[in-house]
């Protein structure tokens, strides 16, 4: 038996390995070019999973199983992931392969012709390390109007047992999201996730990302990502006794230099298989029954795994590979170039993308409403957006980011995940961070010299897609306060988010995707 072990099912408890005799199976990991590469990925996030590809090779064998790694600088490597099944078919002779479902159309289109390629049966598991199936959630969608992720959730608590008090949620209600959106006092002391010194086999693979993926985005160092099971579950330990207590209230908030506030940044070991859902929200459900974290910062946390990331992965399933081509409000401006550089007086901005640049790694209002926010805004292309976030991110694929950006963030999808855009002014940046303070634009400016370009953009973007929006009910206070607005106000409003969008620079071609290779891997 050969079991395929792709770079984010790095679970010792993973579905193909269970009932595998390791006298009679093979595990393959492999480190091809092609993965690292359909789009250019961060330095950061391929150093991260190459180096825990190689740390969990370690741990299979340690745990009694034969495992054939493909090195990346193996002479004989194809880089493919399909190439080096079938090299390794025929080098075991094996007999049958037994493989988990990717987390992405893309692959599962080869999983798809494994068995066709090699001649062997091949048998692809549903990847029950999430909690809701791929036929569940269609299940639970089926003849519904609305696909609403609070809806989803509750259903989640009851079926999984999650902070319910028999049939009702723990507290007497299932949401505590508007206890989460406090403004941090000066002088809190943020705790910093904990940092792991690269070992031998991580300088090893920083060597080789440095050298081999040279002209991708984003910084190598400091690399300090946990890259085995142990750290990643010392840094979840770190999190729920450290920063959970106070993760709810401050979830929101942005600070500069303060990257990381009460957050756990784990979710590059969750979606990599290093850390089991199951074991994450089991975790934080102790901390509040023990009394070492509040409700609203339990809830908050379990609403982001057991809702959140089980929503959006059923979403992507459910809407099919066509889902990354929606463009209901048909946005075509290409990505202006300071996604890349963070280039930009709009302090905001510089401040998330440098982020991200270091640290492969921003929070959900970060991604939401500042550097999603804009992007619609601009009207940008939600599939340039998509690709850059898949680009950025440490802990993306794109089961998360597509609903995520194309439904969530940039309403691509016409409403299936949001029941209006995530649109907003500078005023919400201004209220949730300190960013407005020293930055060259006035927050409080909608036209003139120095005005935020937030605040024109955001009232363009209504006036530009009036005709599908102004039917939205969330909508119909903002466009009360557009009309009331004298004819001289509109005009200079859109004059002047004219002038900014005529002023963005875009970005060259092929930052996300090699030009002559963009979309092949859809066709």
């Amino acid at each position: 038996m050969l079991v395929p072990v792709l770079g984010d099912q790095l679970s010792l408890d993973l579905a193909a390995l269970r009932g595998c005799d390791p006298a009679q199976t093979v595990v393959l990991i492999a480190e091809v070019r092609a993965e690292a590469t359909y789009v250019r990925h961060h330095k950061k996030k391929i150093a991260f999973l190459f180096s825990a590809m190689r740390h969990h090779v370690d741990a299979l064998r340690a745990a009694g199983w034969a495992v054939d790694h493909v090195r990346f600088d193996d002479p004989s490597n194809t880089h493919t992931l399909s190439g080096e099944v079938a090299r390794a078919a025929g080098r075991h002779r094996a007999t049958a392969i037994r493989t988990v479902e990717a987390g992405e159309w893309r692959v599962l289109a080869m999983q798809a012709a494994w068995g066709r390629e090699t001649g062997l049966p091949c048998e692809i598991l549903s990847d029950d390390r999430f909690l809701c199936s791929r036929d569940e959630f269609a299940d639970w969608a089926q003849g519904r109007k609305g696909l609403t992720m609070e809806y989803f959730y509750r259903e989640m608590r009851t079926r999984h047992r999650v902070l319910m008090d028999f049939a009702k949620p723990v507290g007497g209600q299932w949401n505590y999201d508007k206890d989460n959106r406090k403004t941090p006092p000066r002088g809190l002391n943020y705790p910093l996730p904990p940092r792991f010194e690269p070992d031998p086999v991580t300088r090893e693979v920083l060597a080789l990302v440095a050298r081999e993926f040279a002209t991708h985005f984003g910084a190598l160092d400091p690399f300090w990502f946990a890259v085995t099971r142990e750290g990643a579950l010392q840094a979840l330990g770190h999190f729920i006794e450290v920063a959970l207590p106070r993760f709810g209230d401050y979830q929101d908030a942005m600070i500069v230099g303060q990257e990381f506030l009460y957050h756990a940044v784990i979710s590059p070991y969750l979606n990599s298989g290093l850390l089991a859902a199951r074991e994450v929200i089991a975790a934080a459900e102790a901390a509040y029954q023990t009394g070492d974290a509040p409700l609203n910062a339990v809830e908050g946390f379990v609403r982001q795994i057991l809702g959140w990331r089980e929503y959006v992965r059923g979403i992507y399933f459910h809407e099919g590979p066509e889902y990354h081509s929606r463009n209901a409000l048909n946005a075509t401006r290409p990505l202006p170039a300071f996604y890349w550089t963070g280039v930009t007086d709009m302090r905001c901005m510089a401040e998330s993308i440098g982020q991200t640049e270091r640290e492969a790694y921003a929070h959900h209002i970060q991604r939401l409403m500042v550097l999603g926010n804009f992007a619609m805004l601009a009207g940008c292309d939600p599939q340039e957006v998509s690709d850059w976030y898949l680009v950025v991110f440490a802990d993306a694929y794109e089961w998360v980011e597509d609903p995520n950006v194309i439904g969530m963030s940039q309403y691509a999808d016409g409403g299936i995940m949001g029941s209006k855009p995530y649109a907003g002014g500078g005023n919400y940046i201004d209220k949730m961070s300190d960013y407005c303070g020293r930055c060259r634009y006035d927050v409080k400016k909608r036209t003139g010299e120095g005005a935020c370009p937030f605040n024109a953009l955001y009232w363009d973007f209504l006036a530009r897609n009036e005709g599908k929006l102004r039917g939205n009910m969330r909508l119909r206070n903002m466009y009360s306060t557009w009309d009331r607005m004298s004819e001289v106000a509109r005009t200079e409003t859109r004059a002047q988010a004219t002038a900014t969008l005529a002023a963005l620079e875009p970005a060259a071609p092929g930052w996300a995707r090699d030009s002559a290779t963009a979309g092949a891997d859809r066709a």
